[in-house]
């Protein structure tokens, strides 16, 4: 698995060209027999006679008829491009090395990044582990237009790999945010990027999966994981850039990918926006990102054995194994051997996906979850407390 340095998507282009069949009206080409060198009246077997000319401009007149449906698509794909170029940087940032060599003391990091309104703060978003131990006069943000900006102030968090820079300049143009969870499995999506330095590249793909919490990125600090799953093509320098949804907006930041070679195999990994722009307003507003907090501790092997003995007919959910004395699923009565079924009206997928579900919920907010008790679902109501006051 490839974190860290390997920026976010890019998008191989796979059209899929079907070509019309012969209408009605248009009478089939002309069968073709083996060519006749007319002056030798000999044959050759291996090439065949050319079409006429009137044959030639029927098939020009019949692709081009074909193609208006994927120009449309290319028309629609264009205007993205424009609608995003002025709202994605290029980074480069200068830090020092965790391990100077051979007279080596610092590193040169290229990254991506979007520009975004953040609880009132024009800003840029783009993944920590592009920006990490820079410092800000070492930090440079290069526009479409060819300006270089450098951050006025940079806040990031280690648990989801997210950083957010503040700026200043005249006619910046914000990225639209996608506003809630709409992205779906076979979705296209574009991406803009800094692949190889090459910035400003543009691609296309889909989204392939959701939900993938179980990556080992780097240094393993990234502990809030929600991933977007593509068939984007994402190569070093891409991290941080957006993906996009065909209406223009920003549903995901890259981050990842999943490679033996240490180039795109056509298997990338963005941070759902939802995630992203909690994670960047909490940091702006507060300067850190509190956690939430039940106060249980989770089975990691909760199993189809379990699941019999409790009287389920699978392992779904997360078992409860101990409940802190004095926390917030103490003082709702979850109790060992409860099953969290449900959070704020989500199936909970696993314990990772709880994590996440809970990691992302603003502190003194009152939650509802369903349990499995008994054989019966149970449903509880309680008021989340900050991770700090437990641990």
């Amino acid at each position: 698995m490839i974190p860290r340095g390997f920026p976010p998507a890019v998008f191989s282009v796979s059209f899929l060209l079907v070509l019309g069949s012969v209408g009605a009206d248009e009478p089939p080409l002309t069968p073709v027999g083996p060519a006749i060198d007319r002056r030798t009246e000999r044959v050759d077997p291996m090439r065949t006679v050319r079409m006429s000319a009137a044959e030639r401009e029927r098939l020009y007149e019949q692709a081009a008829r074909d193609a208006e449906a994927l120009e449309t698509q290319g028309r629609q794909l264009r205007r993205l491009t424009e609608l995003l170029r002025p709202a994605v940087v290029h980074i480069d940032a200068t830090k020092p090395m965790s391990r100077p060599r051979a007279g080596r003391t610092t590193e040169d990091e290229a990254g991506s990044g979007v520009i975004a309104q953040v609880a009132g703060v024009t800003a840029v978003i783009t993944n920590r582990h592009v920006v990490n131990r820079a410092a800000l006069e070492d930090i440079a943000i290069r526009l479409d237009d060819g300006r270089e900006l450098r951050p006025k102030r940079l806040w990031s968090d280690p648990g989801t790999d997210i950083a957010v820079l503040a700026i200043e300049a005249d006619d910046l143009q914000p990225a639209r945010l996608a506003e809630g969870d709409t992205l779906r499995i076979g979705d296209t999506v574009l991406a803009i990027g800094s692949p190889f330095g090459l910035s400003h590249s543009v691609t296309l793909g889909i989204v392939s999966a959701k939900g993938r919490r179980d990556l080992d990125l780097g240094d393993g600090n990234v502990k809030f994981q929600d991933f977007i799953q593509t068939d984007a093509a994402i190569n070093p320098g891409n991290s941080g850039g957006p993906l996009v949804n065909l209406r223009g907006e920003v549903v995901g930041l890259n981050t990842a990918i999943a490679s033996n070679s240490g180039g795109s195999e056509g298997i990338g990994f963005a941070i759902p926006i939802p995630m992203v722009m909690f994670v960047a307003r909490q940091l702006v507003e507060l300067g850190t990102v509190p956690r939430a907090y039940l106060g249980v501790a989770l089975d990691k092997k909760f199993d189809q054995q379990e699941a019999d003995r409790l009287g389920m007919l699978r392992p779904v959910g997360s078992r409860v194994e101990t409940v802190t004395r004095g926390a917030p699923a103490d003082l709702a009565g979850i109790r060992p051997n409860d099953v969290i079924l449900e959070f704020e009206g989500k199936p909970v997928e696993d314990d990772d996906h709880l994590m996440s579900l809970v990691g992302m919920t603003p502190l003194d907010s009152t939650v509802e979850l369903v349990i499995f008790r008994e054989r019966e679902r149970i449903a509880l109501r309680m008021k989340v407390a900050s991770r700090k006051d437990f641990e």
